[in-house]
């Protein structure tokens, strides 16, 4: 009897210990986060999760646009998103997004000032600079005997097949616009339709329309040339030693993304903390180093290495930056883009 009674009692014990086990993990706080692919080092996200006793649930989106409408259509409710310049924009227009309390993001004051007060945002009331860049020409020096400073280069029938774009209307035809002169924000339809014309009859030199495939393509030299975002450039850099970037003389687009607050969040204190989190510079320096983007944080500069820290394609000179745009929203003018877009893929 006395054994049943021990047997009994450890049991209860082991019950208890569980329950108590399932309500504190219950009782977790929980912050859903919602960025592109691969952008944030995954120890980082534990570190944070081990740091403030949270879980994180991670989701990934490959466009602005997908994310635009998963937010918009307010399926799920996110806490914290990484939306590039033009779409903070129209979520701001729209009232998507929570304005943040910045006395709860004391580590905004470690980001470069020439990355604050950008029009998309002014005061930034809404958002908080993550990664930057641009956009340019990745060659390889082994099979471009030309010398690389233009976008007139992607048209040049001698490298028919060996040419490849973005798979990103905005970004191509704003090529097509740069490469005429134009602004890659006008809402001039005859401009936009001479990039038309310019992205049509370009097709026929285009091996493909791509996105992360590019990497791969222009590290295994199946192609010559491609348009890339300048942290793609960096990587495949890192594998193929022939290969190196180019920002065009024409001028080209300057990019943010950056971390927002949307409407519907359900905890808003706690994901001010993951945006201070992520701003302390030993971690905006680990995410730069995984990620292979240029950060806005200028003190996490101090604990890069200096490879990355002297590179001329993560940190452009003022000079190259001349001539370079920040995407805006296109507003009502977003289905002449789609048009435009849907025209030039249809073509054979």
């Amino acid at each position: 009897m006395k054994k049943n009674i021990k047997l009994f009692i450890t049991l209860g014990l082991i019950l208890m210990v569980g329950i108590l086990s399932t309500a504190c993990g219950e009782d977790k706080p929980t912050i859903n986060v919602y960025n592109w692919g691969d952008y944030v080092d995954p120890d980082v996200i534990r570190e944070f999760e081990e740091e403030f006793g949270v879980k994180v649930n991670y989701d990934t989106f490959a466009t602005n646009e997908d994310m635009y409408v998963s937010i918009k259509k307010g399926g799920t409710s996110y806490d914290v998103v990484f939306p590039s310049d033009y779409m903070i924009e129209r979520m701001i227009e729209e009232g998507l997004l929570e304005k943040l309390n910045k006395d709860n993001i004391p580590n905004l004051a470690n980001i470069d000032e020439r990355f604050l007060d950008l029009e998309f945002d002014p005061n930034n009331e809404y958002s908080v600079p993550y990664m930057w860049g641009t956009v340019g020409i990745v060659y390889n020096k082994n099979m471009v005997d030309d010398v690389v400073d233009s976008w007139d280069i992607l048209w040049n029938e001698k490298y028919e097949g060996q040419i490849l774009m973005l798979d990103s209307q905005r970004d191509s035809i704003g090529v097509a616009l740069k490469k005429l002169g134009y602004s890659m924000n006008t809402r001039n339809l005859e401009e936009l339709e001479e990039a038309k014309e310019e992205l049509i009859k370009q097709k026929p030199l285009v091996y493909a329309y791509v996105g992360d495939e590019v990497k791969d393509l222009m590290v295994a030299e199946e192609a010559a040339l491609a348009v890339v975002w300048s942290g793609e450039a960096i990587a495949i850099g890192r594998e193929n030693d022939n290969v190196e970037f180019a920002i065009p003389k024409e001028g080209t687009n300057l990019w943010f993304d950056c971390m927002v607050i949307p409407k519907n969040a359900k905890n808003k204190e706690l994901a001010e903390e993951f945006i201070n989190f992520m701003n302390r510079p030993e971690i905006a320096a680990r995410n730069t180093e995984y990620v292979g983007y240029s950060t806005a944080n200028i003190k996490a500069l101090e604990y890069l290495p200096d490879y990355i820290r002297n590179s001329s394609v993560a940190y452009p000179s003022d000079e190259e930056l001349q001539n370079v745009e920040i995407f805006k929203d296109p507003k009502d003018f977003l289905s002449v883009y789609d048009e435009i877009w849907v025209e030039v893929k249809a073509q054979r």
